[in-house]
């Protein structure tokens, strides 16, 4: 195991932010992109966190990603939002839709924001989470680069290509109560994981991916070279697909197997696509949403043994504000050369 070094989420931020504006990327586009990274550390998800930042860098050196690409909205429909990332990352681009996304939804009861021309979107829960925290019910889809085969075929076509989805929770039963917020890709897990388990030098579970010959593996670098493994079999493959639909046929971006590959700074810009879907429930449900939504959650936290999806990342999020994020040394190591050495 990696020996890991902790940083205060202050630290790790500035330290994010160091290491892409040393890489060709403008100050408030880093800052953008550090508080994603950094929040994804604190909430647990390693994989969309620190582990990024040399990808990144790599990335936006090279010009596969704008690091000074400045998104642009088009206000397309009363409901309809169409933002244009300019192959920049897409922090900054979904910043832009969630500033304007929620005031459309409760105007018209549901409103939906394409993004093109993007890039890696992270943690997907985190996007819904903020529309939540709004009152809003939120879907977020967003495809990514091949490693997933069709079901019965050895071929990777599509990406991991996240769902996720939010639902405030009625402030009149408990005002403190946290969003319900699902997350997940349509692999075992998402290929983040991989990617940070290879660079601290860990093996992965078994069953997570197949090596390049289609054999199950435990080596994070072989498992980066094969094809991830979908959850559900068959019926992960379809879901895989309909995230292709709903986040790059829908919005026009590049498919899967056409998009290059978000962990090096070789070849074009990936092009990807993502699709924000925000819902007023008080609307939809003639004012009964709070009282529906809360007697569900009391259903699932009174159940023995039970909790609710989603809820894992509060306590890490509260331990990471406290003590701070513990960092593999390896990746760290990598970050500060980064912002110690400018290349742009």
């Amino acid at each position: 195991m990696a020996e890991t070094e902790t940083l205060s989420l202050t630290q790790a931020h500035d330290l994010v932010v160091a290491a892409l504006v040393a890489n060709r990327t403008a100050p408030d586009n880093a800052a953008c992109v550090a508080r994603a990274l950094v929040a994804a550390e604190a909430d647990g998800q390693s994989g969309h966190g620190l582990s990024r930042v040399p990808s990144y860098a790599a990335q936006s050196r090279s010009g596969k990603v704008d690091g000074f690409a400045r998104p642009a909205l088009e206000d397309v429909t009363p409901a309809l939002l169409r933002v244009d990332a300019g192959l920049g990352f897409a922090y900054p681009a979904l910043d832009l839709a969630l500033a304007v996304l929620p005031a459309k939804a409760r105007a018209l009861g549901i409103a939906i924001a394409a993004v093109r021309r993007s890039h890696h979107f992270g943690q997907a829960g985190a996007h819904c989470e903020r529309l939540a925290e709004q009152g809003l019910v939120a879907f977020v889809f967003g495809n990514a680069p091949k490693s997933i085969a069709p079901w019965g075929g050895r071929t990777p076509l599509f990406g991991t290509n996240p769902i996720a989805f939010a639902a405030p929770v009625a402030a009149s039963v408990d005002p403190g109560h946290a969003p319900l917020v699902i997350d997940l890709a349509v692999s075992r897990v998402a290929k983040g994981k991989i990617m940070a388990a290879e660079k601290a030098g860990r093996t992965i579970p078994e069953g997570w991916a197949l090596d390049a010959d289609g054999n199950p593996t435990t080596d994070a670098s072989a498992a980066m070279a094969g094809t991830m493994i979908p959850i559900g079999e068959a019926k992960g493959a379809a879901l895989a697909m309909m995230v292709e639909v709903m986040a790059a046929a829908l919005v026009g971006a590049s498919l899967a197997f056409e998009a290059s590959s978000l962990f090096s700074g070789d070849g074009a810009p990936p092009n990807l696509g993502q699709t924000i879907i925000a819902i007023d429930p008080g609307l939809t449900s003639a004012g009964a949403y709070g009282e529906r939504i809360a007697a569900l959650v009391a259903a699932v936290e009174t159940e023995p043994g039970a909790r609710l999806p989603g809820s894992s990342r509060l306590a890490a999020r509260a331990r990471a504000r406290a003590e701070g994020v513990a960092v593999p040394a390896p990746i760290l190591a990598e970050i500060r050369a980064l912002a110690a050495c400018p290349n742009g």
